[in-house]
């Protein structure tokens, strides 16, 4: 019986490259998003708001790469021993946590940017590459976007602190060996 550790119940190393490149990403968004509302207006505050756009967009680039090489190489499946001592419940939480962190992993950014197009603040990625408007400039649509945003982001959060918080009871408390599959250097 394959343990997780095996080469063939492990992530290839360009989908651990992606996990933790976005799990970073996502972190560092959503404390600069955070700490940027909290600012007065000032120049600092819409350098970060432009820094937040800007690794949005990255994000969302991330996302359809991640997502790409997901359809393309396929997960591997849960070790057969770790299957069958999760209850049917969690079996259904860990597909279900995965859908929605993709789904969002998509609709955070998208609606950050359909808020931002409507409020009439263009996206200008890098500062350099001007991206086309995702909705026409409108003051009483971006008013209703914008608390998606917000909503969808802490939406994310939570299934983050979900997902990490599963991995770390797989780790510390099952000590089944799952987190290895997606830690590099460890097969």
């Amino acid at each position: 019986m394959p343990h997780p550790t095996d080469a063939s119940t492990r992530y290839t190393a360009t989908a651990m490259a992606l996990h933790w490149l976005l799990a970073l990403a996502l972190v560092g968004i959503f404390a600069v998003g955070l700490y940027m509302t909290s600012l007065p207006f000032s120049p600092a505050r819409l350098k970060l708001y432009n820094w937040h756009k800007w690794a949005g967009v990255t994000i969302l680039a991330l996302s359809a790469l991640r997502l790409l090489w997901r359809i393309t190489h396929r997960a591997p499946a849960l070790p057969a021993a770790v299957q069958a001592a999760m209850p049917r419940w969690q079996q259904i939480a860990h597909h279900g946590t995965h859908h929605l962190l993709y789904l969002l992993f998509f609709a955070v950014p998208l609606i950050g940017w359909a808020y931002s197009s409507a409020a009439g603040f263009p996206i200008v990625f890098l500062g350099l590459v001007p991206l086309p408007d995702f909705v026409p400039v409108d003051p009483d649509l971006a008013k209703l976007i914008k608390p998606w945003h917000e909503i969808s982001a802490y939406a994310l959060a939570a299934l983050v602190v979900l997902h990490v918080a599963a991995a770390l009871k797989h780790h510390f408390i099952d000590r089944d060996g799952l987190l290895a599959r997606m830690l590099p250097g460890r097969g």
